[in-house]
């Protein structure tokens, strides 16, 4: 499952762990996905959402 989301196209965050002596290691923020049915004009999809994009509305969920 890739980690990007179908409608805005968010995808992981690279930045740095720092500690209190200053070390710097690698990391990844992933985006908070949701897989979810949505409905695209009269058929459904199975897809990647974030959480802002399903508060936003952008989405509508299949029943």
């Amino acid at each position: 499952m890739a980690k990007k989301c179908d409608i805005c196209g968010k995808g992981p965050l690279v930045g740095n762990h720092v500690s209190h002596a200053h070390n710097l290691n690698k990391r990844r923020w992933m985006p908070n996905l949701k897989r979810m049915r949505i409905r695209e004009g009269a058929s459904t999809r199975l897809v990647n959402v974030c959480t802002k994009c399903l508060r936003a509305g952008k989405v509508v969920k299949a029943l």
